[in-house]
């Protein structure tokens, strides 16, 4: 399982001219499913999005500027949004090949459970909608942006 995650001023998600998602300032997080992922790998993404220390700590001078604060800590929004490219080979040729992801319906039922949990271990959870042509509006704050695997 890998997560794209941004720092965000703001961001939200549109399916059909509807916004279905959006969230203030927070994380942005793509989730890319593979065929070994479970439950267990999607809680421990969940956990590692929500305690990886992206903010900077505006509180303590000592630690002023660094990144010391989790999303969280600082009170900010969750936008999942399933991306199956993330786990895309591109190591050989010019064309992506996704025969590292996860199967589509195996992976809407698992990004499904990922979302739950995510809602049950945070306040301000968003996402946009599985399998759907979505336009993604974000401000990137820094710019910050890490890939995390589990």
């Amino acid at each position: 399982m890998r997560a794209l995650i941004q720092r965000v001023n703001h961001a939200s998600v549109t399916v059909d001219d509807c916004c279905v998602g959006a969230i203030e300032h927070g994380v942005l997080a793509y989730i890319g499913l593979g065929p070994d992922d479970n439950l267990q790998s999607a809680q421990r993404m969940v956990d590692k999005i929500l305690t990886y220390r992206i903010f900077e700590n505006d509180e303590d001078p000592a630690k002023f500027g660094k990144l010391d604060k989790n999303v969280q800590q600082v009170g900010g929004g969750l936008l999942l949004i399933s991306q199956f490219t993330l786990m895309a080979k591109t190591d050989k040729g010019r064309r992506p090949d996704f025969g590292g992801a996860m199967a589509p319906d195996i992976a809407q039922s698992l990004f499904a459970q990922l979302v739950d949990y995510a809602k049950t271990q945070h306040p301000t959870v968003a996402t946009g909608q599985f399998g759907a042509d979505m336009q993604v509006l974000s401000v990137n704050d820094g710019p910050l942006n890490f890939l995390l695997e589990v």
